[in-house]
């Protein structure tokens, strides 16, 4: 049974408002951070001043932001229902015969709401400042060493000469340049032709041009080359948005970018959990309502309102813990990206439809 428009039209605005200011107070929160974080690293820079860094900061904040969206909306979702039960709302609600199910329908619109212009608006505007945060960063703090990925990256590349396959420690965000390359060379047979280590590594149009190389080959001495080209039949601009972290890509361009990164022979699935991710993202949503609703349904003067507060803070901390660990599952392969995407957001919507359904109808 559906509730009337003008208390469910009373509703969902309570509920917008408090996960607006949730948000709005974390996003503040975040930003403050960030600055203090960036005038600190500024301190060591040259003529970098607080106005510049704090126009990055604001740039910065909204990707980081997006991360607790989930928390705001459960939050949001507590103080809303905790509000409407400390001014006896909720019991004149019952007393009028509008059940549980009833008055969070609003809720779980608005919810359901929020998600869909997270993905579809929020996400591709805060991928957009993401990108030129990344760039005016790089330009303040002049970092030659400031690669986007720490951890190796592993390209392999096949032309008519044969076969290459190269380990960098490191990428430059939004470029072809890889810190530390160790490339392997094989011929058309498949015999080895050459290991080459290098300080750096440029992918140009045709060519690898790597500095300080140390080229070794078979039966032959090591030796160092300041400049060294290796042929290269891949594309700088297919490599250059492969390299792009998945939280810079606004949401439209993911699978192009997934794509465009296995033609360049990298692994795409980052990319692809990434989408998936955000296409849950309005279930995992409602999920956070429903989990809110189910542990701030108690009427105050039952007491144990300090309890629901613990209960629904341990329920969405096990509910992102749950979202974490099945994210680095899908990103190592060990299961499927649609699974550890939609997972997390399935499982906290049924146990929160669980919970309510004891306490609804016993």
């Amino acid at each position: 049974m559906l509730l009337g428009r003008t208390f469910g039209s009373y509703l969902g605005l309570r509920f917008l408002r408090t996960i607006g200011g949730v948000f709005l107070t974390v996003f503040v929160l975040v930003y403050t951070l960030d600055f203090v974080e960036q005038m600190r690293q500024a301190g060591d820079a040259e003529n970098v001043g607080a106005a510049e860094v704090a126009f990055l900061s604001l740039l910065r904040t909204p990707a980081v932001a997006e991360q607790v969206l989930p928390f705001a909306v459960l939050f949001g979702g507590m103080i809303t229902l905790l509000g409407l039960s400390r001014k006896l709302e909720l019991v004149v609600a019952r007393a009028a015969g509008v059940s549980a199910w009833q008055f969070l329908q609003p809720g779980i619109v608005v919810a359901a709401g929020i998600g869909i212009l997270a993905v579809f608006v929020y996400n591709p505007l805060a991928a957009m400042l993401q990108q030129e945060a990344s760039a005016r960063s790089a330009v303040l703090f002049a970092r030659d060493a400031d690669f986007a990925s720490a951890r190796n990256v592993w390209i392999r590349q096949r032309s008519p000469d044969g076969t290459a396959i190269i380990r960098a420690e490191g990428v430059v965000e939004g470029t072809t340049r890889l810190a530390r390359p160790m490339i392997l060379v094989f011929d058309r047979e498949g015999r080895f032709v050459e290991r080459i280590e290098a300080r750096e590594g440029v992918l140009r149009e045709g060519a690898w041009e790597l500095t300080d190389a140390r080229v070794t080959a078979l039966d032959v001495e090591p030796r160092l080359v300041p400049r060294y080209e290796l042929a290269s039949s891949l594309d700088p601009g297919q490599l250059r948005t492969s390299f792009t972290p998945p939280e810079s890509v606004p949401f439209w361009r993911l699978d192009e970018i997934a794509e465009q990164t296995e033609l360049a022979g990298l692994d795409a699935t980052s990319y692809r959990l990434q989408r998936e991710a955000l296409m849950a993202r309005p279930l995992l949503f409602v999920a956070m309502i429903l989990v809110a609703a189910s542990v701030s349904l108690r009427f105050f003067r039952f007491g144990g309102v300090g309890q629901m507060v613990l209960g629904g803070v341990a329920a969405g901390f096990l509910l992102y813990v749950a979202t974490e660990l099945m994210e680095d599952l899908g990103g190592s392969g060990l299961v499927g990206t649609t699974l550890a995407a939609w997972f997390p957001a399935v499982v906290g919507s049924l146990l929160g439809v669980l919970v309510l359904l004891h306490k609804e109808d016993g």
